[in-house]
């Protein structure tokens, strides 16, 4: 009897081992997305790499698929359809609507907005503390073609995203993820904040 109790032990931890084992890509993009796309919003700092964009760091703020941005060169307020990009250096600011690609330029968490639409997503390593997540669009005509995203395995936290755009990849390092609530309006462009800046209309 003590051998078959043993026995229907080892079948129940075989089973949970192999549910684990059997999570896929976009479960683990699931969870991930319910974590950073929390209602109240979150925080985080960021440090990006790229031969497109050029290198920078900053903290960010976000909520939904709105995002603030704040780097030593620019701030960037993206209110879900708008972006608005202040250069300190020149003292404009300039209003565009941005493709996927230039909102991830400053944003690592847009692919919890997209990964869902048009990619092949499948796991490439699940070594160490980390899962390793590739994002491949099924038009390769998409601004964002590929993405590697690192994601902790008990946090759900991503803290490295790469991606492709032609030819160029990016990276973005990301620490300090804060579950913290944040007002809509730091998500909009206050002229009063930049009372010299000249406001450039580039939609």
């Amino acid at each position: 009897m003590d051998n078959m109790k043993k026995y229907l032990l080892l079948i129940m931890f075989a089973v949970a081992g192999l549910s684990t084992y059997a999570q896929t890509a976009t479960q683990i993009l699931d969870k991930t997305a319910s974590v950073i796309g929390r209602k109240g919003g979150a925080s985080a700092n960021f440090k990006i790499s790229s031969s497109k964009f050029g290198s920078t760091s900053g903290s960010i703020a976000i909520k939904g698929n709105k995002f603030t941005a704040h780097t030593p060169q620019a701030i960037v307020w993206f209110d879900g359809k708008t972006q608005w990009s202040y250069m300190k250096k020149t003292q404009e600011v300039n209003i565009t609507n941005p493709d996927q690609a230039k909102q991830m330029s400053m944003n690592p968490y847009t692919f919890i907005n997209i990964y869902k639409t048009g990619y092949r997503t499948s796991i490439t390593s699940k070594s160490g503390s980390n899962y390793t997540i590739r994002l491949y669009a099924n038009n390769q005509k998409r601004t964002v073609q590929e993405m590697y995203i690192t994601i902790n395995k008990k946090t759900y936290i991503p803290s490295q995203v790469k991606m492709r755009q032609g030819n160029s990849w990016s990276t973005i390092n990301v620490s300090n993820f804060r579950a913290k609530n944040q007002p809509n309006s730091i998500f909009t462009f206050n002229a009063k904040d930049c009372p010299q800046a000249e406001v450039i209309d580039l939609r």
